[in-house]
């Protein structure tokens, strides 16, 4: 079973997140300096997954603004995908969200990441509209995808059959 635990990113983590996201998006990626300057901003909060070994394995960055919370980045090590990382990053963010009286989420999502749209989805989020040519390395469009309020039963009901299924991994948030 793979042990991980949450954290807050740190100045310190940002050498390993821009290798891992120069492994995830080899063609155009966020810089260094991207990264420091999102984690010095007020307005935004960004978390890594680490494992035993302190390795970051996945990560996810978003702003809050007034009653919404736009996620900017969210991505995992293509070895360590599909062992529920990526939803254990959303489920922070969204108990974030309800820490601070957040009642949206939104976000953009290339129309070809079928695996990302999905998951979003049984987060609750569902595709208002679309952004032409909104990815600058090949010109793809972006769906943008937005929840119900949080604070609504049917998303808290969701979210909290989706926190009580999370089992291949232990999560020690720190």
């Amino acid at each position: 079973m793979l042990q991980v635990k949450v954290k807050r990113m740190t100045a310190e983590d940002v050498d390993e997140v821009s290798r891992l996201e120069e492994i995830i998006h080899p063609n155009h990626h966020w810089s260094k300096n991207s990264f420091y300057n999102e984690i010095a901003n007020k307005l935004a909060s960004y978390y890594c997954v680490k494992n035993e070994g302190e390795n970051i394995l996945a990560y996810i960055g978003f702003w809050q603004i007034i009653e919404e919370a736009h996620i900017t980045t969210l991505a995992v090590h293509p070895d360590y995908r599909n062992l529920q990382l990526a939803q254990i990053l959303l489920i922070k963010v969204i108990e974030d969200c309800y820490d601070n009286m957040i009642k949206f989420i939104t976000l953009e999502v290339r129309e070809s990441n079928l695996p990302a749209i999905k998951l979003y989805e049984k987060f609750l989020f569902s595709s208002i509209g679309i952004r032409k040519k909104y990815y600058q390395d090949n010109g793809e469009n972006a769906l943008i995808m937005f929840t119900q309020n949080i604070w609504y039963d049917k998303f808290k009901n969701n979210f909290s059959e989706i926190k009580n299924n999370i089992n291949k991994v232990i999560v020690n948030d720190k």
